[in-house]
């Protein structure tokens, strides 16, 4: 995608299914890691732009250091005074790795449609089976329509909470 917000659709789609088993925070946090790479590559004006995080070996390890990154903030919390923004203190090590498996290989899916420099079976292949099996402006569409189904289902259930 070419700005992380939209990955953040699909992410919001599936916090509104399983609110309790999946933590928003880790899927937005670990997609925003993995668009520091290709941010690197752009800005240094090396092509290609999505290298190794954006494969699925590369997922896997994005998935596992931001739920090492959560584990050691929750153990630094403990010691200091941390805010508890968006309630993160609250979660725990289960609801983060779903989170954050959910955000680092759907980035990996969603990304794989639309740029042609991804490997993302690298380095067991080169190929990118999913490149364009639909247009970029669909793939937009979809993930918007997903957050704000996401929105509109998050504030129902808020209301008949109330």
């Amino acid at each position: 995608m070419p700005f992380t917000p939209f990955h953040f659709g699909l992410g919001a789609a599936l916090y509104a299914v399983v609110p309790r088993h999946l933590s928003f925070l880790a899927f937005c946090a670990v997609n925003v890691l993995m668009d520091v790479e290709p941010l690197y590559y752009m800005l240094t004006d090396q092509y290609p732009w999505h290298r190794f995080f954006h494969t699925y070996v590369g997922a896997t390890l994005m998935l596992t250091a931001t739920v090492g990154l959560f584990i050691l903030a929750r153990w630094l919390a403990g010691w200091l005074s941390v805010p508890n923004w968006f309630t993160w203190q609250d979660l725990n090590v289960r609801q983060v790795t779903i989170g954050a498996a959910a955000g680092s290989y759907s980035h990996i899916v969603l990304d794989s449609i639309m740029h042609p420099d991804i490997q993302p079976l690298f380095p067991f292949s080169s190929s990118n089976t999913l490149l364009q099996v639909m247009d970029v402006h669909t793939l937009h569409v979809a993930c918007l329509v997903a957050g704000l189904t996401a929105i509109v289902l998050l504030g129902v259930r808020h209301l008949l909470r109330s």
